[in-house]
């Protein structure tokens, strides 16, 4: 079975990311106007420009009737208003305060033709028709808009603020759509969907009020063809439903095939399954056109209905207002049902935008209501400095698993296990041990990434929970293995924009960890802007600009996690001399594969399955003939043999 077939046999609730929700919902509706609400003025004034919309919308064809009634139809024979009164139609203008007024305004000046003054009032109104229209345009979409910024706006505070946990189980991708896609879609339900849907509804109410008030036996026999229409658009709402629904699973699907095969580029040029691949994309993009033209023809066909509905209505109106209404009523008859029938023919697109927007409330609001599971205490506060404790660290019978939701009957898969230990104020320690032994759990804990299961972690004497997390991580200086550089200038990289970092501050780190002579080097020196994750620079140029990050900023602990292990050796050498000038008077804790770059260190621990079972200084350890003892051993015979290439080391925890 190819890869295509098997995503295609997984359950659509894989792809819930297109998944569509119902068109309607209070709750969601109301969690939304939460954001609207600040800017109720925009909103009132939107509500109330819908008066003349109505109007602008609704004038030009009565003027046009009135055109047709009062100067183009013969008046040699018989007026249309005696016409229309003989065969009991009602007068083509009735006599409602409204009617009156309007039919005063119509009225041609003395000695102004009356065709032309009708024109002149046509242009009139339709120009006052383009100015309320853009002025509601302008209106609606600045407060749609104002709206979105905010809701985009907490969406990233809240991604910023939740634990590290919570990223090593959400796809990031997922997360750019929350605050990309699914804020777009929230905000076109404002000009094309909820909105447009309120409007159309009173549109076409409006519609019917002047048509029955203009002729309601005639009205009435051209809105029998409603009822039908409604139910047809009802049975087409629900095919579309589900045709749509099956588009978005699909494109979804070519999405993640797309990302997939991307991403690993690299392995399907090496091992040339490009013609494989295309045939299985290729599969795939035609199960999405099928879905789509599926789509399309009831979409189509509920256009066709409308637009059959529309013209068995005028047929009813010449049937019955022969003979019967004046020329303009019978054109004023056929210009508003053309408009009322309208939104009916977009019903589905509206529905479709409408259950995307639900869709993307639902989802953003799930993430809104994701609780960070590391998170300050209400009574956090920077603990007052304590002399020789200051920046002590302790672990105290620290037990830890990933994914551990408090014991829930089942003994978790413990990365940690029972880890106590005290590094002093200054002091120097290591980590080794095995891949999966748990040296970076350890850093992630200390960082307050996750919180331990059982036990307690102390800075200074303070357990970390009473710690705000600002706080504690500018106490913590970190390096990563794998660095992370930002778009940007270097120097923008080594100080993050802190503006209590000037110049002379970032080169002076620079020059301390070795990284000023390649800067020097370049072109544009501290000011050469790097591209995207520092694809312009090599691995270990982007290491050294790390340690010039994270001496920059002050802490005075720093945590090394297999810091070293991009660089060559002879870069080691001078990095090396840097850190050690730098880690005066900071407590430092360092995670190395290459024990030859930790034999200095005050202390060594070695932790194996998630136990420390050694700890001493190197010479020490030597002696015990024990676990580090037989690594030291076997990574030394490894180098003699040149059997490891510098650099190389296995993933930590």
């Amino acid at each position: 079975m190819s890869q295509a077939e098997r995503r295609e046999r997984l359950p659509e609730s894989l792809f819930e990311e297109e998944a569509l929700g119902r068109a309607y919902d209070a709750r969601l509706l109301a969690r939304l106007w939460g954001y609207v609400a600040p800017y109720r003025l925009q909103v009132a004034t939107t509500v109330l420009l819908l008066i003349p919309l109505l109007a602008v919308e609704l004038a030009p064809a009565w003027i046009v009737k009135v055109g047709l009634d009062r100067v183009i139809a013969p008046a040699a024979d018989v007026s249309a208003q005696t016409l229309d009164s003989a065969h009991g139609a009602g007068p083509p203008e009735p006599s409602l305060p409204a009617w009156q007024y309007l039919a005063r305004v119509l009225d041609a000046p003395a000695g102004f033709p009356p065709l032309l003054w009708l024109g002149v009032v046509y242009l009139i109104v339709s120009a006052a028709g383009s100015a309320v229209q853009y002025l509601d345009q302008v209106v609606m979409s600045r407060t749609g808009q104002a709206a979105m910024r905010d809701l985009r706006r907490q969406i990233f505070a809240h991604i910023q603020s939740l634990h590290l946990g919570f990223f090593d189980t959400v796809p990031v991708g997922r997360l750019v759509t929350r605050a990309t896609n699914d804020v777009e879609n929230v905000s076109e339900m404002f000009s094309a969907g909820i909105v447009a849907l309120i409007r159309d509804v009173i549109k076409m109410l409006a519609i019917a009020a002047v048509l029955f008030s203009v002729d309601a036996r005639l009205a009435l026999y051209t809105f029998v063809v409603v009822p039908f229409l409604a139910v047809v658009a009802i049975v087409f709402r629900f095919k579309a439903r589900q045709a749509f629904r099956l588009v978005r699973v699909r494109i979804a699907r070519i999405n993640a095939y797309l990302q997939e095969n991307v991403t690993g580029m690299k392995v399907v040029q090496l091992f040339t399954r490009e013609r494989r691949n295309y045939r299985e994309f290729d599969a795939m993009n035609a199960s999405h056109r099928d879905a789509w033209l599926q789509s399309i023809r009831y979409d189509a066909a509920l256009y066709a209905v409308v637009e059959f509905a529309f013209y068995l209505a005028v047929a009813i109106v010449i049937w019955r207002a022969t003979q019967v209404a004046a020329a303009g009523t019978i054109y004023l008859f056929v210009e508003y049902m053309r408009r009322f029938f309208m939104p009916l023919r977009d019903l589905s697109a509206k529905y479709s935008i409408m259950q995307s927007s639900m869709a993307s409330a639902e989802r953003i609001f799930q993430l809104l209501d994701t609780q960070p599971a590391v998170a300050d205490a209400f009574d956090a506060a920077v603990p007052a400095r304590q002399g020789a404790a200051f920046g002590s660290v302790e672990f105290a019978d620290v037990w830890f698993a990933y994914g551990a939701e408090g014991d829930g009957g089942v003994e978790p898969d413990w990365v940690l296990r029972d880890v106590s230990f005290r590094v002093e104020p200054g002091e120097r320690v290591a980590f080794v041990g095995a891949t999966g032994a748990g040296k970076t759990t350890i850093i992630k804990l200390l960082t307050r990434f996750y919180d331990p299961i059982r036990g307690r972690i102390l800075i200074d004497g303070v357990e970390l929970s009473r710690w705000p997390l600002a706080a504690l991580r500018q106490r913590v200086a970190m390096v990563l293995q794998d660095p992370f550089l930002f778009s940007g200038s270097i120097r923008d990289n080594i100080s993050l924009e802190r503006p209590d970092l000037d110049v002379a501050r970032v080169e002076s780190v620079a020059r301390a960890v070795q990284a000023h002579g390649f800067i020097d080097a370049l072109e544009a020196g501290y000011d050469t802007e790097i591209l995207e994750r520092g694809a312009n620079l090599s691995v270990g140029q982007r290491q050294l600009l790390s340690f010039a990050r994270a001496l920059a900023h002050g802490a005075d602990l720093l945590v090394l996690d297999e810091a070293t292990s991009s660089i060559d050796t002879e870069t080691e050498l001078l990095v090396q001399r840097g850190i050690h000038a730098l880690m005066a008077d900071k407590t430092a804790l360092v995670i190395a594969h290459r024990l030859s770059t930790i034999q200095d260190v005050d202390r060594i621990f070695v932790l194996h399955r998630g136990c420390i079972v050694e700890s001493g200084s190197h010479g020490g350890l030597l002696a015990q003939g024990g676990i580090y003892s037989r690594l030291y051993r076997l990574q030394m015979a490894h180098q003699r043999r040149g059997a490891v290439a510098p650099g190389a080391g296995a993933t930590t925890v």
